[in-house]
């Protein structure tokens, strides 16, 4: 008798940011990718940012910029569209969490400095502060200033 586990084949698809000079142009980065795809979106730091971003621009996504998570931050996280740490790894906090609700996630991205009560961050010398726009990607785990545009990416089955 034989046996063997047998997976569906299901095509499955991500966003991947369109290569462009202006994406290579802006790249600041890379961290360690772990879920998700491409994402642009709006800087956040605290739930009040998030709050307020999302009443001025509510058709834009949201990145939750951290040194680290915590299990206090799930209400900042669960409003979120993406996060973004300086410090973790694949089995960090943000990254677990991140990965079950299907946000778009990279973590332990160790240039970037945050100093949350000021509402800004420092990445390489290039400084940033709640409501500029930034690009991740939870696959590279590359960092992008501004937004770009995506495309559907298929993996094989």
């Amino acid at each position: 008798l034989q046996s063997r586990n047998m997976a569906p084949r299901v095509k499955r698809s991500y966003p991947a940011f369109k290569p462009s000079e202006s994406l290579h142009a802006s790249y600041l980065g890379s961290g360690i990718g772990v879920s998700g795809g491409a994402l642009s979106g709006l800087i956040a730091f605290d739930l009040e940012s998030i709050r307020t971003l999302r009443q001025q621009a509510s058709d834009q996504p949201i990145i939750l910029l951290r040194s680290d998570t915590v299990p206090d931050d799930i209400r900042e996280i669960s409003i979120a569209d993406g996060i973004l740490t300086g410090k973790g790894g694949a089995t960090s906090h943000a990254a677990i969490v991140a990965h079950r609700l299907g946000k778009t996630c990279v973590v332990g991205f160790s240039k970037m400095r945050v100093w949350e009560m000021e509402k800004r961050c420092v990445i390489d010398g290039t400084s940033l502060q709640s409501g500029d726009m930034i690009g991740i990607d939870g696959q590279s785990g590359a960092i992008y200033r501004g937004f770009h545009e995506t495309q559907e990416i298929e993996l094989p089955g």
